[in-house]
């Protein structure tokens, strides 16, 4: 099956983290009974370039596949005609899809923080209250759907890193200018997550996940430096490629080309929050 970067380690990360795949002729069923809420853990993967503009059928498929469900998620691996998923609420996007086999640059860290991989119940509580702060800025999802999805999200995540098939890091900041990177010490704890990003091990292909910065600490290398920091890690394991998929209007693609990525084969989705 001819998938791209993109696609190939998404299904390889959810497959660690307990997803179920069923393969069929010319699509893919990915189920997680584990995170019902988890829409891109609950989706059809269409898998013959040349069907991906059949709505009716892919739509159909998909309710009866996921009966009961509101939402419609659907993957593709080749681009849709325009026109041919209009609908109510649908939106058709195809991310970027960025790979490198060269280790990415290690910028310098910035002044102020420490940067060390999650390993402590403060650590994830941290990453956890950061992501629902951020939805409530946003307003992406309704609060409570957000928080049972976010929370079994965390657990999945802390199991790939007890397994060794993952890690996660985080800068934090040291309420002073004298911060760096790998600080051990815990007699003056750092206050707040400023940015974090994970990294799943596909084999001896590492998937970037969940690269994100507060608004207040943007600008600044944070994400630069953590996508070194976590190349290392996985080079470290035996990785010898790097992927990461972003939004096509994404302005942290720039960063990413700037530690070395380049495009490679964009992945193609149809979503809808509700369908019913």
């Amino acid at each position: 099956m001819d998938l791209s970067p993109g696609w190939h380690t998404d299904l390889a990360v959810l497959r660690l983290g307990g997803s179920q795949i069923t393969e069929h002729d010319d699509h893919l069923v990915i189920r997680s009974p584990h995170n019902p809420g988890y829409h891109w853990g609950n989706f059809i993967l269409q898998t013959d370039p040349g069907e991906s503009s059949d709505a009716d059928r892919w739509t159909r498929l998909f309710h009866n596949t996921f009966p009961g469900v509101r939402h419609l998620a659907i993957g593709l691996v080749g681009a849709p005609e325009p026109g041919a998923w209009a609908g109510p609420g649908v939106e058709v996007t195809a991310d970027t899809v960025l790979t490198t086999r060269r280790l990415p640059r290690l910028a310098p860290a910035p002044r102020g923080y420490v940067v060390r991989a999650l390993s402590t119940e403060a650590d994830w509580a941290a990453l956890l209250a950061a992501e629902l702060a951020d939805n409530a800025r946003t307003g992406r999802e309704p609060p409570a759907d957000f928080e049972a999805f976010s929370r079994e999200q965390l657990a999945t995540r802390r199991q790939l890193v007890q397994a060794g098939d993952g890690a996660w890091f985080g800068a934090f900041t040291t309420g002073d200018d004298g911060g760096g990177s790998g600080g051990d010490s815990h007699d003056d704890r750092p206050d707040a997550l400023a940015a974090s990003l994970g990294i799943v091990l596909c084999d001896k292909t590492a998937r970037y996940q969940s690269v994100s910065t507060h608004p207040d600490h943007r600008r600044r290398g944070l994400a630069t430096h953590l996508l070194g920091v976590a190349a290392r890690w996985a080079a470290d394991q035996g990785s010898d490629e790097w992927v990461i998929v972003t939004e096509s209007d994404n302005p942290a693609g720039r960063v990413y080309r700037s530690v070395g990525f380049a495009p490679d084969r964009p992945i193609h989705q149809v979503y809808a929050p509700r369908t019913r």
